[in-house]
């Protein structure tokens, strides 16, 4: 086990105990330097438990080229250079090095073989307390005090205001959905004080508004649509959808759905197509649609011959009348167009789009306008879907940050 720093080592206060902060918090650690993770809740990584509940996506397996292209635009140029220090393959022995075997999913996700968080997050809280980090829970952070000697940082505790005056600080706040579980963008007037631009924030990985019959509505929310071909803007990606009440949500839906947000933002509407069948090509589902229906119904008739089950045969009805030709019918399958009316808000998005400018950080994570601060996680604005790049991003910020104070108390 690593012995803990020195009495004498610079301090650096580490606000927020999610995967980028206490990654942070980790690293910092290991250069012998005095941590101090501060966190608003009553209990640490809440969120990162709550994403473990059904199979903790730590990254993916895929080549790095279609990994860093599943990231917004503007910033994948810096999430590769982030990637650059700390890789998918960095964090697969990360885990392992916790004692936490990972296996590789058949799409492609990486999981622990536990398949929760919590193992993971028992084991990873024990190596910081040897490394001597010290957590601090209700420990809110409210800002640097103003014409305090130092810019010390502020904290509300059960015990009143505290004041720290740090060697450095890594802020990794979280973005602006699940505030129920500390991601409350509370922090977005203290960095907009300290001349930090702050995007909105936008629900990402989020769900969209359909306007279903009551019939199917009341039916099928709630079930899975799985093995589709989701597409909008001639992108295409493969997935599940989950069909909700309100509309529709799930992974293949989150892939697109920064797009999606955008178009309706736009437009009022986006249009959303599935391909039920995406295995097998139109002229080939036309063939096999050409079988005498017989005496069956046309539900069983397209469970027979399409392999359908009864949440996409409902699907294609919802789309308007069913074609009676084979080709007709074929393309309807092959093409079930949505039309999505809305976006979920915030407090229903996975994550969040926005947050403070990467052009307001170098490449080290440094505040620019705060020397000495330095930023990491959802807090930044960039944007990715799920499937393990949330959290691959996450962890490598915590590590460039981590990384970039340590050179900088040493530089001093």
């Amino acid at each position: 086990m690593t012995d803990a720093p020195s009495s004498t080592s610079p301090t650096v206060a580490v606000i927020g105990a999610g995967p980028a902060g206490l990654m942070a918090a980790e690293r910092l650690a290991q250069a012998d330097l005095r941590v101090v993770v501060h966190e608003q809740m009553p209990s640490v990584a809440r969120k990162f438990l709550m994403a473990g509940r059904g199979g903790l996506n730590l990254t993916h397996s895929e080549p790095l080229e279609p990994f860093l292209n599943r990231y917004d635009a503007p910033a994948r140029a810096r999430i590769s250079g982030w990637l650059d220090v700390f890789s998918p393959a960095d964090l697969i022995a990360w885990a392992e090095g916790l004692g936490q075997a990972t296996f590789v999913g058949s799409s492609g996700r990486v999981f622990p073989k536990a398949m929760k968080a919590s193992p993971l997050l028992r084991a990873w809280l024990a190596r910081l307390e040897g490394l001597g980090v010290e957590v601090r829970t209700r420990s809110r952070w409210t800002g640097w005090k103003a014409n305090s000697e130092n810019g010390a940082l502020s904290f509300d505790t059960p015990e009143g205001e505290r004041l720290e005056r740090p060697d450095a600080v890594v802020l990794a706040l979280g973005g602006a959905s699940w505030a129920r579980l500390g991601s409350d963008a509370a922090w977005v007037p203290t960095l907009e004080e300290a001349d930090a631009f702050v995007a909105p924030f936008r629900p990402a990985n989020v769900g969209f508004d359909v306007d279903w019959s009551a019939l199917f509505r009341d039916r099928f929310a709630g079930r899975p649509l799985k093995g589709v071909a989701l597409s909008h803007a001639g992108r295409t990606v493969r997935g599940e959808a989950m069909i909700a009440a309100y509309g529709i949500e799930g992974g293949g839906v989150y892939a697109l759905s920064a797009d999606l947000r955008e178009a309706v933002a736009r437009d009022g509407s986006a249009e959303l197509t599935l391909d039920l069948r995406p295995e097998i090509s139109r002229q080939a589902l036309t063939q096999k649609l050409l079988r005498p229906r017989g005496k069956d119904s046309l539900s069983n008739w397209l469970r027979k011959a399409a392999h359908l089950d009864p949440l996409a045969i409902a699907l294609l009805r919802e789309a308007g009348p069913l074609p009676t030709e084979p080709g007709p019918l074929a393309a309807r399958i092959k093409g079930v167009s949505l039309t999505l009316i809305g976006v979920q808000g915030l407090t229903r998005a996975i994550s969040s789009a926005g947050g403070v400018s990467l052009d307001a950080v170098d490449e080290h994570l440094m505040l620019k306008t705060r020397p000495g601060a330095f930023l990491a996680g959802e807090m930044l604005d960039w944007e990715a879907p799920t499937g393990g790049y949330l959290l691959q991003a996450s962890f490598a910020s915590g590590v460039v940050a981590a990384r970039g104070a340590a050179d900088w108390l040493k530089a001093r």
